[in-house]
């Protein structure tokens, strides 16, 4: 059993490293004309200031298409001020699908024939100024047909919110593969050729996860998903929720796909009772193996992250790192008891609704008071 506790820490020490490695050194980007950056906000958006800054200094010139519910004051001001370059479309209230999947439907119909690059992000992230023609450069150049960044959270200075978000650097820093790819909405590409193609419409009808049905999508059409390793987004995660916020992420999983939740949480699981025996019967050894890990992918993850995001973006998502160095099993343990939560229900709370989910699609949905 110890050996095999040391070929197990041993991989994935040897997974970080890989990532690491395989970071782009020539960061090109692509700035083709023809480009719309979607984005779903909800009505309490409060105008994103320091986001449509961001996006304002991308290296990409293109059209914002801000796709509303139709009561969102904040963006019918902003398009009103800098209607030269976004424009609004009002979606109205969804009956049978999420009301983000429901915006971006409207923000498909509002296509302008000249529109050949489709980019989606999420109103939390904060991207770098390259961001846009990074997820283009693969679609250009006709090495991908959907391109994907992910999101790297950064915690505020609260303990739970740094535990998911040391959960969720476990998954940034996967080793990342076109045939084991599933996009994330928050900053993802395709062209609209490849949009036709899938008849991205009717693939997001009655969904709710909007990323999910697109990669599913994907996959079954055998194109090519493309991850962008350097693009790990900053997102910030509140400590309110941040343990729902885990569940909810493997809640969309495993009612769109349970063999892809089984896997994850078989991956987990092995790592989680791994720790359980190196603490409980494997003494001092295992224990110093598991830890000697545990350092290794902190001063990796160290690197990968300061050299991916701003350094004040890199220094919030390293308050995760304490976890993984003093107690890498509590991580474990709360990555996997995430994914078990995940199946005690059906239901969905996401963006003040909720959802019930079956096979991927919405069968009744509720608005939160």
């Amino acid at each position: 059993m110890f050996w095999l506790w040391v070929v197990l820490q041993g991989l994935t020490l040897l997974g970080v490293l890989n990532y690491w490695r395989h970071l782009p050194v020539d960061r090109q980007e692509e700035a083709p004309e023809g480009v719309v950056v979607l984005l779903s906000v909800r009505d309490d958006w409060n105008g994103g200031t320091e986001l449509i800054a961001r996006l304002k200094a991308q290296t990409v010139r293109f059209r914002l298409v801000i796709a509303s519910s139709g009561g969102c004051a904040a963006a019918e001001a902003l398009a009103a001020r800098e209607g030269d370059w976004v424009q609004i479309v009002r979606a109205g209230l969804a009956s049978d699908e999420g009301q983000k999947v429901h915006k971006l439907r409207a923000a498909l119909r509002a296509l302008r024939e000249g529109d050949r690059y489709l980019v989606f992000v999420d109103a939390d992230i904060e991207p770098p100024a390259r961001l846009v023609g990074r997820l283009l450069f693969p679609l250009v150049r006709g090495k991908a047909d959907i391109v994907t960044g992910y999101r790297l959270l950064l915690p505020e200075a609260d303990m739970q919110a740094a535990l998911v978000g040391a959960v969720e650097m476990q998954l940034a820093t996967l080793p990342r593969a076109a045939s084991a790819t599933m996009p994330w909405g928050g900053a993802m590409a395709l062209t609209r050729e490849v949009a036709e193609r899938l008849d991205l419409d009717a693939a997001l009808a009655g969904r709710l996860s909007d990323d999910m049905a697109i990669g599913l999508a994907g996959w079954r059409a055998k194109l090519r998903l493309r991850p962008v390793r350097d693009l790990l987004v900053a997102s910030t995660l509140q400590g309110h929720g941040a343990l729902g916020f885990g569940v909810r992420q493997y809640r969309h999983i495993l009612t769109n796909s349970a063999g892809m939740w089984l896997i994850a949480c078989a991956v987990v699981g092995v790592q989680a009772l791994g720790w359980g025996w190196a603490l409980g019967w494997g003494g001092w050894s295992a224990v110093a193996v598991g830890y000697a890990a545990a350092v290794g992918r902190v001063l990796v993850r160290r690197r990968i992250i300061g050299g991916v995001v701003e350094s004040g973006q890199a220094q919030k998502a390293r308050r995760s790192l304490w976890w993984d160095m003093l107690a890498p099993f509590a991580v474990c343990w709360a990555h996997w008891g995430m994914q078990l939560a995940a199946a005690g229900s059906r239901r969905i709370r996401w963006g003040g609704y909720d959802y019930w989910v079956k096979g991927g699609k919405v069968v009744r949905m509720e608005r939160v008071e």
